[in-house]
């Protein structure tokens, strides 16, 4: 943890922080077990054996560098938008949202159902990991995404592209409930873990001993940058205020195109760069989006192979950095911390 908030300071202790894992890996693994339930909708549900299987996964497993035993409840990256009534669609790794919104007129009328079974579901998943957690691992709270992915998710993508040149002063009404009903959710999560003693973590698993939030426009890779300023950057200023810890998830390269506007927001304390798959690999074709995030003095966190260690830290200082590594074994897990901590010392 001393780590981590140096890192958040841009300094360094003995060594910059390391997360042994890939971005979104976890996505990966087919359930075996998928027959037992009536649907797959039933299985993510099961709150007992997504928490038994998750400790199963976690026996045995020594946890090196910044990598933290985190259960974080999942229904789906939508269910946030879900907390407002609509259905979600359930596959073997991931829900989809089925636009429940079919026009704009109805916004006003919009609010979080507190009875919605994806509320009470994700309160079932927290309860039932902090209930068996006793200090083995770390509970998390779900992934929220207010402002512009919640609308898009209500309304639809292609639909919401269409709204904001015809409907713009409504889409800023939806914005506007999307944001304002995000911190009522994300306090009543936070007061959960804190009955527990617990940081405050999510999907990314960087604890905090405050606040920690996760904000992130994926949507915005179909928008202009003035689209963005006008949309967005209100709704961001709004989720990230009074948040000891904001981190911004920055998903790939069409988002990034709002990276100077981003930047220029105080609250957003560090940024996650995700460069994206196939030819978006390797990291070092993005040095200069990393430059740019660090030239403004905030920390950043990569995702990259042992194989682009070396490169990587010959390009680059290491402050301000928080390398997550694709390295499973921990012979090799080791040998990277020493690497990364030689890396200090020859800076």
């Amino acid at each position: 943890m001393d780590r981590i908030y140096a890192w958040y300071e841009c300094e360094v202790l003995d060594r910059p922080p390391v997360r042994f894992h890939r971005h979104n890996s976890e996505f990966e693994t087919i359930d075996q077990n998928a027959g037992r339930w009536p649907s797959l909708r039933d299985r993510w549900f099961d709150a007992d054996y997504q928490v038994e299987s998750f400790e199963a996964s976690i026996r045995g497993v020594e946890f090196l560098g910044e990598t933290f035993p985190v259960y974080w409840p999942n229904l789906g990256p939508d269910v946030f938008a879900s907390f407002f009534g609509m259905e979600l669609e359930y596959g073997e790794t991931t829900s989809w949202a089925t636009h429940s919104l079919s026009d704009l007129e109805s916004i006003d009328s919009l609010a979080i159902d507190w009875e919605s079974p994806y509320l009470k579901g994700i309160d079932a998943l927290t309860d039932a990991a902090l209930a068996r957690c006793r200090n083995q691992f770390l509970v998390g709270y779900t992934d929220l995404h207010p402002g512009v992915d919640c609308a898009a998710a209500l309304r639809g993508s292609s639909s919401l592209c269409i709204d904001l040149y015809d409907q713009p002063e409504r889409v800023e009404a939806l914005m506007e409930v999307a944001v304002r009903e995000f911190r009522p959710i994300y306090d009543h999560f936070h007061a959960k873990l804190k009955a527990y003693r617990q940081p405050s973590v999510s999907w990314m698993q960087i604890p905090s001993y405050g606040t920690m939030h996760i904000p992130s426009a994926d949507f915005s890779s179909l928008i202009s940058t003035a689209q963005f300023e006008r949309f967005c950057i209100p709704v961001h200023e709004q989720e990230i205020r009074s948040i000891d810890h904001n981190i911004f998830h920055v998903d790939g390269p069409g988002v990034a195109r709002h990276l100077d506007l981003l930047l220029e927001l105080d609250g957003i304390h560090a940024f996650q760069w995700v460069q994206g798959v196939g030819d978006d690999y390797p990291i070092m074709q993005w040095a200069e989006t990393i430059r740019k995030i660090r030239g403004r003095n905030r920390p950043i966190i990569v995702d990259l192979s042992a194989d682009d260690l070396n490169e990587f830290m010959e390009t680059f200082s290491p402050e301000g950095v928080f390398l997550w590594v694709d390295v499973a074994d921990t012979e090799s897990q080791r040998a990277v911390l020493d690497r990364v901590t030689r890396w200090v010392s020859r800076a």
